[in-house]
């Protein structure tokens, strides 16, 4: 997995593949939702965010996959498995940006979430930077 840069507030902090857990990031992502603090970290090929309404999100920007980490303060189950070299996701849906709306699709209900009221430019900056 090489080296992975992750983004916390302010700083940044570098940590080797086999020191990287993602299950501690979401955790922590998790966290800053349960307090309503809006951060954004990106993790190699995955981004989380947390938002002022107490959401998560955890995204895999070249794909266009999704799965909500927390909702209201409530931190959701999320399965992930954390391997020497990689890790895999249940990613549970597809999301996209479409100006100030961030629209979910979940894959096993069908139904789709529009919500507005994330920072989304902050968030397709992020994800540029993601994508190279």
């Amino acid at each position: 997995m090489g080296r992975l840069r992750i983004k916390r507030g302010p700083g940044k902090r570098h940590v080797h593949g086999k020191d990287f857990r993602l299950a501690d990031e979401v955790r922590y992502m998790q966290r800053r939702a349960a307090q309503n603090d809006s951060r954004i970290v990106s993790l190699g090929p995955v981004l989380l965010f947390s938002t002022e309404t107490g959401d998560a999100w955890m995204l895999d920007p070249a794909d266009q996959l999704a799965t909500p980490i927390a909702r209201q303060g409530e931190a959701l189950s999320v399965h992930i498995e954390d391997r020497d070299t990689n890790c895999i996701v249940a990613w549970t849906g597809r999301y996209r940006i479409d100006g100030e709306l961030f629209i979910y699709h979940d894959k096993d209900s069908g139904n789709t979430r529009t919500i507005f009221g994330y920072r989304t430019e902050r968030i397709a900056q992020q994800i540029s930077k993601t994508l190279g």
